[in-house]
Parts: C-alpha cells; structure tokens; sequence
C-alpha cells in the first residue's frame, strides 16, 4: 500500500455525509402522505444503500413491492432536487485529501451512485476540485461490486490497476477492489448499515478515521 500511485475513494459515507440530505429527501414523500416524520437516525445506517434504502426506511418496502418503482422516482426527484443542503464532508476528509495534492499523489472517486447526481453533487461541492477522475455507478456498463468503475478509473489515471487503492464504506466496494487487483481499505466510520462486520469482507486494511489513511500510505 505504501507504493501506492493514487487512491480512488467510495463517495458517500467514505469521503461525504450525505445522509440527511438522503433521509430528508424520503421523509418528505412521508409527510405529504400524512405519515409521522421519522428522526436523521432511523435512516443513516441504510443511507449507503441509496433509494432502495431510504424507501425501505420510510415505507417498509423492498424492490419486490409493486409500489417500490413509483416510490424510488418520487425519491430520485426530491432527492436531485435538494443534494447539497446538508451533506457535508466527513470530519479530516478536506485535510486528507489536502495531503494527498501535497504528496503529489492523485486521487479520485468511484461511485454507485449514478452520474445523473454524482456530476452535479461533485461539481458544487470545491472539495472535488482537484478529483483525477469521477467515475459514476452508469458510468461503465456494470455498477459495483464489478470491477468495472474501478478499472476505468485507473484507466482515466493512466494507471495499472494494482498501483491504486480503493477506500469504501461497504462490502460490496471492498469486493470491487479486489476484483479489480487493488489493495483495498475499509471506512468504519461510513454508513455500515446492517453489513457492519467488516471482519468478513477481507479488506487489506481498516481504519477508524479518514485521516488515518495516511499512515497506512506511509506519508503521515
């Protein structure tokens, strides 16, 4: 890991606490329905989940429900229409990509979520600024855990993909990476949800904060 290249990141719950601006965004639809408005709480554990986790949240339905399809546009549209209000970065983020452009070492953001929010959200906020790459969940063909965004990613950086590491708040980022030859890094400060045992996803590392990347990068 310490001969690492560039390190491409997972968005939310890695680098971004989007979760209110997630969970307000399905609460809304809750209210109009005259339903009792539920605390930031009850949907940050699924906020990593995207609107299959927030409608969950809200409505105690799954993909399976014949009302899920309706429910999810009604979420993507108050969503795309309030994606800055409150996300903020996770605390120490700024600075560790801040040593990042210091050391001289890129860095990007691979994604599930899809470019349709990803651009625009990335493009407000200046912590992106100096992004090498933003690959989104429709920006390939296949969305994670397939190797796919990750690989382009390297690609865009004119990388081989074993000279980056990828950091991500789920598993399902941890089998990416893998897949894609990386050394891989778990957030345990990100949006665990329910797949919180992070013992069984075999990341090459963990760490408890976004700053402690760096001692594992070997530029404290």
């Amino acid at each position: 890991m310490r001969e690492a290249r560039a390190v491409l990141f997972d968005l939310d719950g890695t680098l971004i606490d989007s979760a209110p601006d997630l969970g307000a965004a399905a609460d809304r639809m809750r209210t109009a329905r005259g339903l009792p408005s539920l605390p930031d709480e009850a949907y940050r554990p699924m906020a990593g989940a995207g609107a299959r986790g927030m409608v969950g949240v809200a409505f105690g339905i799954g993909p399976d429900s014949p009302d899920f399809l309706a429910l999810r546009d009604e979420f993507l549209s108050n969503y795309e229409r309030a994606m800055t209000e409150r996300t903020r970065a996770f605390d120490g983020v700024a600075a560790l990509l801040s040593a990042l452009d210091g050391a001289g070492l890129p860095w990007g953001v691979v994604t599930n979520k899809a470019e349709r929010f990803t651009l625009p959200l990335t493009r407000a906020m200046p912590l992106f600024a100096n992004a090498g790459c933003v690959v989104a969940g429709d920006t390939t063909p296949h969305a994670k855990p397939h190797p796919a965004p990750l690989l382009e990613a390297a690609r865009r950086l004119g990388l081989d993909p074993r000279q980056c590491v990828y950091v991500g708040d789920d598993e399902r980022d941890i089998v990416a990476g893998r897949a894609a030859g990386m050394p891989t890094v778990a957030a345990t400060y990100g949006y665990l949800g329910a797949r919180g045992d992070v013992t069984t996803w075999q990341a090459d590392a963990c760490i408890e904060s976004p700053l402690a990347l760096l001692e594992l990068l070997g530029r404290p």
